[in-house]
Formats: structure tokens, sequence, C-alpha cells
């Protein structure tokens, strides 16, 4: 089974109890929480992976580390320890916020730029984006890209809309090449 399938399988069953309970928030929360731990300490993420460490002395690691979490979100990041499916966390976290963010009618934008935008331009594009996936809200997160020449790159869930200067010069490479077989 692909890492995709499993991710979504799992974060589907997490979804499901979440919506069952009426805790979607407090799960997307805390699985915020989990995905920052994973990102921020590489040594905690090599030890629940580590082969050699006992599948009772993980769970009680994860326990201990995450404990005040509610315990949907512990039992799940413990099944993906004991199934050998860690490396997938990350994955199954952006599908549950997803899911949910859907299920809201919210969308996560990121923005990639040159340039920080300013306030009128993030509400820009806020309203554009709101209007054209039809969402009640649009939550626009800016990051800066030194690596674009121009122009913006934009991530909506997992599809990303290349509008830079670069990614211009590469379809019309693309275009060219294709045109000359």
């Amino acid at each position: 089974m692909s890492e995709a399938i499993a991710a979504r399988r799992y974060a589907g069953a997490l979804f499901q109890i979440g919506t069952e309970k009426g805790t979607l928030e407090e799960l997307e929360k805390e699985l915020r929480i989990v995905r920052e731990v994973f990102q921020e300490n590489e040594q905690f993420y090599t030890f629940l992976k580590h082969p050699r460490i006992k599948s009772a002395k993980k769970r009680q690691i994860l326990n201990e580390v995450f404990q005040g979490l509610q315990p949907n979100v512990v039992h799940t990041i413990a099944l993906l320890v004991e199934r050998g499916r860690i490396e997938i966390t990350p994955f199954m976290i952006d599908h549950f916020i997803q899911m949910v963010n859907d299920a809201k009618g919210n969308a996560e934008v990121t923005v990639y730029s040159v340039r920080e935008l300013s306030s009128a331009e993030k509400a820009q594009l806020e309203k554009s984006f709101s209007k054209r996936f039809d969402m009640k809200s649009v939550e626009l997160k800016n990051e800066i890209d030194s690596t674009l020449i121009g122009g913006l790159k934009i991530r909506v869930g997992n599809t990303i809309y290349d509008g830079s200067v670069k990614g211009k010069l590469h379809r019309i490479e693309r275009d060219i090449a294709t045109a000359n077989k």
C-alpha cells in the first residue's frame, strides 16, 4: 500500500472518530502540535523508527511526550509506530487538516513570493481565492522564496499553481521541445 493511501486511511479514520465525537477542532489543534514536535525533534523521530527498541518502550515514551493530548491522537501515532509507518505521520496530519478544512469550507493557501506581500495584496489574494474556490474563509500564509525570479507560486492543499517567471520559462521550454518532435 502506498504511503499516500495509508496516510489518507489513517486520516479518514481519525476524521470519522472526530466527527462522531464532535472533537474535530481539538484533534486538528493537537495534530498540529504533533507535527511540530516531529519537525523540531529529529532525534525523537529516529527513536520511534529504530527497529531495536521495543514497541512497549516506544508507546511509553509517546504517552509521556504527548501527555494531555486526546487518547485518539496518541493511539493513532502509536499504531503508526507499531506498524512501522511512522514516516507517514506528516502526510496523515496534512490529509486530516485538509479534510477538516473541506468540511468547514476553509482553505489554507501558501503563497511563495520573492518579497513579503503587503496587507492589501494578501487581502486581495484571500478575497479572490475564497471566491474562486467557493470557500467561506481563506488562511493565507506568505513564504519568501529567493529562487523565484518574479511572480507567485501558490499552494492550495496538494495543488500548486505556478505563476512564477521561472515556471513560465520552464513551460515555454517544454512547449518548444515537444513542438520540435
